[in-house]
């Protein structure tokens, strides 16, 4: 079976013949990173928690888009341009956002992001076995 490229309107749009908002690959959807925009493109204004707020909201319509929830989410990998600072709080928001058990994840420091200096981004792998 082909891979299905998921792109939903409830989202950013992915940058045209860069990339998908995810693909369904069997059983799996692999969504791409995802930043603190609104649907319409906007970086959202405030702190980090809001931005993470967004980026989850985001991730969580593309995967409604494939047929799953967050329950689904089996990986994530969460980059953040300022380690030290923000770790705490996005924690914050992800044990409010995010349904248990948890999944497995991993969080990094990195020394940039895109899309004019945001500073988290986030991808899920989920699956519906």
């Amino acid at each position: 079976m082909p891979a299905e490229h998921i792109l939903t309107q409830d989202a950013p749009a992915p940058l045209p013949g860069i990339y998908s908002q995810a693909v369904r690959a069997g059983n799996y959807v692999y969504t791409s990173g995802s930043v603190g925009m609104t649907k319409e493109g906007q970086m959202v204004e405030g702190n980090v928690q809001d931005r993470t707020r967004q980026v989850i909201q985001n991730l969580e319509a593309i995967l409604r888009g494939s047929g799953m929830t967050l329950a689904n989410v089996v990986k994530a990998n969460i980059y953040l341009s300022n380690l030290s600072r923000d770790f705490p709080v996005v924690n914050e928001v992800w044990k409010e956002l995010m349904p248990d058990p948890k999944p497995a994840r991993t969080c990094i420091g990195v020394a940039e992001l895109p899309a004019g200096g945001t500073d988290v981004e986030i991808e899920f792998t989920a699956y519906d076995g």
